[in-house]
């Protein structure tokens, strides 16, 4: 399920991508880039990484892209229960939107002066000198998500050390980020594999301890 799924986000990010190079390839023209380039490239597998890692990824530029990606989150729940429990699923929704909304946005600082030109809205844009505190806000929301999600589906010591190691690492991510430099911005965003790591292995371990306190429970109640 789990192939199934790392498949599902390498095809649907890959064609995201691609339709989102072609609307741009008159732009990408003019100004000597190339569609479908290292840069966009490197994006799209990071955003495969960020998937793969378990939760996942105009209006704005952001948001799209939060609210569409992160339909793994039920989607997967679904497959393996066979229905959602919204106490668990909501929340870890959300917690994947806010944070494309933290990438996304780190990202969008790259290209903020490629759409000023072509008048893109971003919340790049949106948010301009008053980023960091829009960033901690999500960051703070996510966080807050996945300890109810958490919460709600009993998961165990791992998973919440995992948790607090994310919100540590948004924490510096987000104090040494200078939205002015591309460079940092792109290096910051790439950053966020290690946020999907962590995740990933917080869910994985949390769930085998889990299962191994189930199983403590058992034993007991088979011996009498």
């Amino acid at each position: 399920m789990l192939s199934l799924f790392g498949a599902g986000a390498v095809l649907m990010r890959g064609a995201g991508c691609t339709i989102n190079d072609m609307w741009d390839r008159d732009f990408d023209r003019k100004n000597h880039t190339e569609p479908l380039g290292l840069e966009g490239t490197s994006r799209d597998l990071q955003c495969n990484s960020l998937a793969m890692a378990g939760l996942p990824g105009a209006g704005y530029a952001g948001m799209r892209p939060g609210l569409t990606f992160n339909w793994g989150a039920l989607l997967g729940w679904s497959a393996i229960k066979g229905s959602c429990d919204w106490s668990v699923c909501l929340p870890l929704y959300l917690s994947g939107v806010m944070w494309t909304l933290v990438y996304d946005t780190i990202y969008a600082h790259q290209d903020k002066k490629d759409d000023i030109m072509i008048g893109v809205k971003s919340t790049a844009l949106q948010f301009k000198e008053d980023t960091k505190q829009w960033l901690s806000g999500f960051s703070l929301a996510m966080l807050l998500s996945l300890c109810v999600a958490g919460m709600n589906c009993n998961q165990t010591f791992p998973y919440y050390s995992a948790v607090a190691a994310v919100g540590a690492h948004l924490a510096h991510q987000i104090y040494t980020l200078d939205i002015d430099k591309p460079e940092d911005c792109w290096k910051k965003f790439a950053s966020n594999r290690t946020v999907g790591i962590l995740l990933f292995t917080g869910i994985v371990l949390g769930n085998l301890w889990k299962q191994k306190d189930l199983k403590n429970a058992e034993e007991p109640l088979e011996n009498r």
